[in-house]
């Protein structure tokens, strides 16, 4: 008797082990994500948490214009339950990365329900290459208002949930800090940008992709480029561009990171204009630089903008 009734507490023991299991170092298996480019992946992060797993394809101060997929990613993309990309044709190499790695992930475009804005008139076939990067007619840029950005992270929420129905609970509450974040993000930019005297919020860029930030907060930007960073500048772009900026004053040129900044410096030389920084506008800095996440990403530029554009000449 004695021996039946240690044989049944030890049994009880054994079940209440497993139920705690989780706690105990038994890791739930993590939800395989793909995010296309540096931005998208640190939302994914931000709203999935501990229970996603992601590998982001275009890593930072990487160029997602001009990228061409490895092997690792097709192996990547066969491995996921989730794709997120940003959609509006940003990633023109996707379609044959999908169809090589045989996925059978879901694709969730991130920008879906927003209202695109058009590409500038004469920029709108710049990103129609050889890689076939074609943006169309369409501004894929939407990340850079910020009122958009919460849009991103509502449908990665929505992902998420779908691809992973018991973690909707923990995606909800990740994606209600991380838009709160956005919404003090925002107030910060828009008091930095009332901070510049309005006949001085303009300035020149490498390439067209702060369209949605111009739209957004009321900064005159001028690019060379397109929209894509594909096509090079011609020189009757460029001359343009340095007449422009003497006829107008234009206070500051600014560097890019995903982009050569050659043409920035010809400009800053010919046209008088200072170099006013680089700022973050494709891809992430690594964890190590000024723009890890998003949120730093978009608090460095504006506080570059600010310092460029706000003081008068020395």
């Amino acid at each position: 008797m004695y021996h039946r009734r240690a044989l049944l507490v030890a049994s009880a023991a054994f079940g209440l082990t497993l139920a705690a299991a989780p706690s105990l170092g038994f890791a739930q298996e993590k939800l395989p994500v793909v995010a296309s480019f540096s931005i998208l992946g640190d939302f994914v992060k931000r709203v999935g948490g501990d229970r996603v797993s992601v590998t982001t394809l275009v890593g930072p101060d990487g160029d997602a214009h001009v990228y061409a997929p490895t092997p690792a990613d097709a192996k990547a993309m066969a491995a996921a339950k989730l794709v997120v990309v940003n959609g509006l044709h940003f990633e023109g190499w996707l379609p044959r990365l999908v169809k090589s790695s045989g996925t059978k992930a879901v694709l969730a475009e991130a920008t879906k329900g927003l209202m695109p804005l058009e590409a500038e008139e004469g920029h709108d076939d710049h990103g129609k290459g050889k890689a076939g990067h074609a943006h169309g007619h369409d501004d894929p840029h939407a990340w850079q208002s910020i009122a958009n950005a919460k849009v991103y992270v509502a449908n990665i929420r929505n992902a998420l949930s779908a691809a992973d129905p018991a973690g909707q609970a923990s995606y909800a509450a990740n994606a209600t800090t991380y838009l709160a974040e956005l919404d003090a993000l925002e107030g910060e930019v828009k008091a930095a940008i009332a901070r510049i005297p309005a006949d001085r919020r303009k300035a020149i860029t490498t390439h067209d992709a702060f369209g949605y930030f111009v739209k957004a907060y009321g900064i005159e930007f001028v690019a060379p480029q397109g929209v894509s960073t594909e096509a090079e500048a011609s020189a009757r772009d460029v001359g343009r561009i340095i007449r422009q900026v003497k006829a107008q004053k234009i206070p500051a040129v600014f560097l890019e990171n995903v982009t050569n900044p050659r043409l920035v410096e010809q400009i800053a030389r010919e046209s008088g204009a200072k170099i006013g920084g680089r700022l973050f506008s494709d891809a992430l800095s690594d964890a190590a630089g000024p723009a890890g996440t998003y949120i730093r990403m978009m608090k460095h530029n504006i506080s570059e903008i600010e310092k460029a554009l706000a003081a008068g000449p020395a």
